[in-house]
């Protein structure tokens, strides 16, 4: 079964993007910004064209259509008029709700993680990237096999060779997409094992690491290639980049560095890509520091902050680690520009800049520099003979100045930073507690 749920052939698929604005929902985003990022969503995938969006207010959802009756029916005649063949729900559709709006208005209908779906089915690229999209893909169409197949109350016979007489046909394909999920666990437990040892690899290089993180189409793409003179596909698209990208990267100082470049971030994620794509996300857990690229010049620029922050937090990234914000598209802000360079530089891990133009690149580099040149003290360390971990990390982390051996053990003199100091301490607290 492909985990793909639309027809990508080269014809076009005319389609038409729903905003629910649901006033009972406290939380619920701005409709304008919301509609624009959707429709923005649904021109990243190649072969769409848009021929319509609109914001759907609600007072409250309805559990069989979302929509009411009165609604439904008006945008049957506007689907009708227009030759619409995909409508895109800028939100969560549960499968009886896609069932029959899809048999309402004789149309293919996607909900919001149906779309990203399926914008990251077509821009994954490595092994790696493949497998955490198919595997999202099918979790996601486990739990739509209630629209997917119209013969579910038929009841299989059979031998005992794939399923028991009387197993329904939804068991059998409920059934078939489990033994897929677990071979593609099976296969990105490899990947990942190989990504393992090429970042262990690249942990005994004395190469500190940068990672670019931000929300989907802030620029993090344009930056790296401005910081790296690569050429990593950067367009004003959401999610250009999906698969993570390394360069090397010489600061002020003359210091090298690695910059990491990541999958954009966007609210309301689906929770499987959450999952699936963690392992795309693990090189922003070793960063030395983060760049928080920031699109100054979107709406809801603060929001999408807060998106990227609360993700951060969900993926466990370390309170010590340095985060810059950089404030990027200073060439797109108009009036406000002057106002935005002097809150940035009252803020000593603020940066405004153009990625595009280059404006404002050299103060962010200094930053990184200094923060990357952290002052080391030396300490003094007694260690046990049985203490061989701790021992191994003071060595990979290229601490150790001195060391010598005793009958106790061996005392060693290290020259390391503030962070490699508490990184040491969480060690040593993991090996008294017995975790690994």
């Amino acid at each position: 079964m492909s985990p793909n749920l639309l027809d990508h052939s080269p014809r076009t698929t005319r389609a038409w993007v729903l905003h629910p604005d649901i006033t009972a929902h406290r939380h619920r985003r701005a409709a304008d910004p919301a509609l624009e990022e959707a429709v923005s969503l649904a021109a990243a995938l190649p072969g769409l064209k848009v021929c319509g969006a609109e914001i759907v207010p609600l007072a409250k959802t309805r559990p069989g259509f979302l929509f009411g009756v009165g609604k439904i029916e008006d945008l049957a005649a506007r689907f009708g008029e227009n030759d619409i063949e995909l409508v895109l729900v800028d939100g969560p559709l549960t499968p009886v709700q896609q069932r029959n709006l899809e048999h309402a208005w004789k149309v293919k209908i996607l909900d919001r993680t149906g779309l990203i779906l399926e914008i990251f089915a077509d821009r994954a690229r490595t092994r790696e990237g493949v497998l955490q999209v198919d595997l999202a893909a099918l979790s996601y169409q486990r739990t739509r096999l209630v629209r997917a197949w119209t013969h579910l109350e038929r009841q299989r016979g059979g031998l005992g060779f794939v399923g028991g007489p009387g197993e329904t046909q939804i068991e059998a394909d409920r059934r078939a997409i489990d033994e897929s999920i677990a071979r593609l666990r099976r296969q990105l437990a490899k990947v990942v094992k190989t990504r393992d040892l090429h970042r262990a690899a690249r942990r005994k290089i004395p190469f500190p690491t940068v990672a670019l993180v931000g929300y989907t189409n802030a620029g993090k793409s344009t930056l790296f290639n401005r910081l790296t003179g690569a050429e990593v596909m950067a367009k004003d698209m959401l999610f250009a980049t999906l698969d993570p990208t390394m360069r090397g990267l010489t600061l002020p100082s003359g210091q090298r560095a690695i910059l990491s470049d990541t999958v954009g971030f966007i609210s309301d994620l689906p929770t499987q890509l959450v999952a699936a794509f963690r392992a795309t996300l693990e090189d922003v857990l070793e960063a030395d520091v983060i760049l928080h690229v920031r699109d100054i010049s979107a709406p809801e620029t603060d929001a999408q902050a807060r998106d990227v922050e609360a993700i951060l937090q969900d993926l466990g990234v370390a309170e010590q680690v340095p985060v810059i914000e950089v404030w990027n598209k200073l060439d797109q802000v108009g009036e406000t520009r002057v106002a935005l360079e002097t809150r940035a530089e009252r803020q000593e891990n603020v940066f405004a800049l153009s990625a595009l133009t280059g404006e404002g690149i050299a103060p962010l580099l200094s930053r990184v520099s200094a923060l990357l040149t952290a002052p080391r003290a030396e300490k003094t360390l007694h260690l046990g003979f049985d203490q061989g971990r701790a021992r191994a990390w003071l060595h990979a982390q290229e601490v150790v100045i001195e060391e010598s051996s005793t009958e106790e053990g061996y005392i060693l003199i290290v020259r390391w930073t503030e962070r490699q100091e508490s990184e040491y301490r969480a060690l040593r607290s993991g090996d008294c507690t017995g975790t690994r």
